[in-house]
């Protein structure tokens, strides 16, 4: 939900997109321009309706400048806490998340899995009320995080993926159409271990990028893929239980 002062700095700055001056505003209104300019003043009082009656002045609708306002907030990276157990205490909620996470349409999401419109509209409603989506007419929505953005590394979600999902990935033997499997060990450069990283992150967003570019595809030319990327400072049980006494140290 955009805040007052947001709705008023992005209100001011209509007005003046439109030439249209605080004296205009006021005589519009039947108000004194020096009452229009407090209200307008940093810290100054306007009421959510007085704001609604300064956008008919310009003809913007009300819902248009609450939009405009949260596609101009900044994209989260990461949910509270309270948002992922929101997320993760309902099973339709979760797979709902990860649909819009992914960016899949309303209407992909419903062709897809065993939801009724009636409960994918609510499941979209609690995923604006919770903050990851700015819920739009006909089912639309506006993601609210950002293109890097991630599960908490030890929250709520990531648990869920290591109890339900984790053995169910990698039972998988990887020798399918286009699929594999890699294990890399390796001692590198501390320096060079961020770089490997971002190259690594760059592979999760091309195919990010990918499997939106796809979704023009008719469903019969697509697949899921699920790609999961790691990279940690570790060394498996049977590596380090042999390992000379100098060389624990990782």
């Amino acid at each position: 939900m955009s805040t007052t002062a947001d709705l008023i700095a992005h209100l001011k700055a209509e007005l003046k997109a439109a030439g249209v001056t605080y004296a205009v505003v006021a005589e519009r209104l039947g108000m004194a321009e020096s009452s229009v300019k407090r209200m307008f003043a940093k810290g100054g009082d306007m009421p959510v309706s007085r704001i609604d009656d300064i956008c008919r002045v310009i003809n913007l609708d009300f819902a248009d400048l609450a939009r405009r306002v949260a596609d101009t907030a900044p994209l989260m990276l990461e949910l509270t806490l309270a948002q992922e157990k929101a997320v993760v205490a309902d099973r339709t909620l979760l797979v709902v998340a990860i649909c819009v996470v992914s960016q899949v349409p309303a209407k992909e999401i419903l062709a897809t899995y065993d939801l009724s419109e009636a409960r994918l509209v609510k499941a979209l409603t609690q995923l604006d009320r919770i903050g990851i989506i700015d819920l739009r007419p006909g089912n639309r929505y506006r993601l609210k995080v950002a293109k890097g953005f991630r599960w908490r590394p030890h929250g709520p979600v990531m648990e869920f993926f290591r109890k339900e999902v984790l053995d169910d990935y990698f039972a998988g033997g990887f020798d399918g159409e286009s699929e594999m499997l890699m294990v890399v060990h390796g001692e590198i450069g501390r320096g060079l271990a961020n770089s490997f990283r971002e190259r690594l992150m760059r592979v999760g967003q091309d195919f990010a990028n990918q499997h939106l570019a796809d979704q023009k595809l008719p469903a019969e030319q697509r697949r899921p893929y699920t790609i999961v990327i790691g990279m940690r400072s570790w060394l498996m049980q049977a590596l380090a239980q042999m390992r000379r006494a100098g060389r624990l140290e990782i």
